[in-house]
C-alpha cells in the first residue's frame, strides 16, 4: 500500500529530480584507485547495493554490460520482516536493496560502485533518495568479502579526497548478513511499468545518464 502512495508523485517533484540527475552527469568520477583484477574466464560473484526505490537501482544494473542478473529486495533486518508491508515502517533494520550477480571476467566490482556512486543514486543523501525518506531508503554498501569492503571503503575514501560532491558521503559499508528477494510484483518493475509517472521521472533519467556517462557499459537489454 505505501509504495504505490508514491506513484501520485507531484510532477514538480518528479522535474526537481530529473534536473538534479542532469546536474550529477555532468561530474567526471574518478576509476577507484583499489579494485579486483578482472577474472581470466567467466564466472558468476555478487554485490549487494542500496540507495533508494530498489525499482531504479535495479532497472540501471540490469543495463550494465556483465551483470547477469539484478534483483530487488532487503537486508538488514530479520527474515520474518522482510516483507514491504512492514519494511516500509522504517522500523525493520531493512534496506531497500539489489543483489547484482555479475561476470567478473566481463566487469569488475570498482565499476559496479563507480555506477552506484555516479548515476545510480545520490550518496549523500541520509535516510532518502528523492521523494522517498525513511532509514529503509538509506545508503549502503553490503560487502561479503574483505576485498569488497577493502574496494567500497578505498573508493568512498577517494571520493571525498576529490570533493566530488558538495556534501559528505553518508554511504554505509557493512558486513551482509542475509539477502531477502522481494514479492514479485517489485521484480523488473521499471522494465515492466515504463509510462508510471514514478518511473518516469526519477527512474528512466538514471539509466539515460548511465547510457550517457557509461556507453562501454550500457547495455540495451
Amino acid at each position: 500500500m505505501f509504495r504505490f502512495l508514491r506513484l501520485s508523485v507531484l510532477l514538480s517533484v518528479g522535474v526537481l529530480a530529473v534536473v538534479i540527475a542532469c546536474n550529477a552527469s555532468d561530474t567526471i568520477f574518478p576509476n577507484p584507485a583499489a579494485d579486483a583484477p578482472i577474472a581470466a574466464s567467466k564466472g558468476e560473484q555478487t554485490a549487494v547495493v542500496a540507495g533508494g526505490c530498489f525499482w531504479g537501482i535495479q532497472a540501471v544494473f540490469q543495463h550494465v554490460k556483465g551483470v547477469i542478473n539484478a534483483t530487488s529486495g532487503y537486508s538488514g533486518g530479520a527474515s520474518n520482516t522482510a516483507e514491504y508491508e512492514l519494511v516500509s515502517s522504517g522500523d525493520t533494520g531493512h534496506a531497500e536493496s539489489v543483489k547484482i550477480t555479475y561476470d567478473p571476467s566481463q566487469i569488475t566490482y570498482r565499476e559496479l560502485l563507480r555506477v552506484f556512486f555516479s548515476v545510480a543514486h545520490d550518496p549523500t543523501q541520509l535516510n532518502r533518495q528523492g521523494p522517498d525518506s525513511g532509514s529503509q531508503y538509506r545508503s549502503i554498501i553490503f560487502y561479503n568479502s574483505d576485498e569488497q569492503t577493502r574496494i567500497a571503503d578505498a573508493y568512498i575514501a577517494q571520493l571525498e579526497k576529490a570533493r566530488i560532491f558538495p556534501h559528505p558521503i553518508v554511504t554505509q559499508v557493512v558486513s551482509l548478513k542475509a539477502f531477502y528477494p522481494a514479492e514479485a510484483y517489485h521484480q523488473n518493475y521499471a522494465a515492466n511499468h515504463p509510462n508510471n509517472p514514478y518511473i518516469v521521472y526519477n527512474d528512466t533519467p538514471k539509466v539515460a545518464h548511465l547510457h550517457q556517462e557509461f556507453p562501454g557499459l550500457y547495455t540495451g537489454k
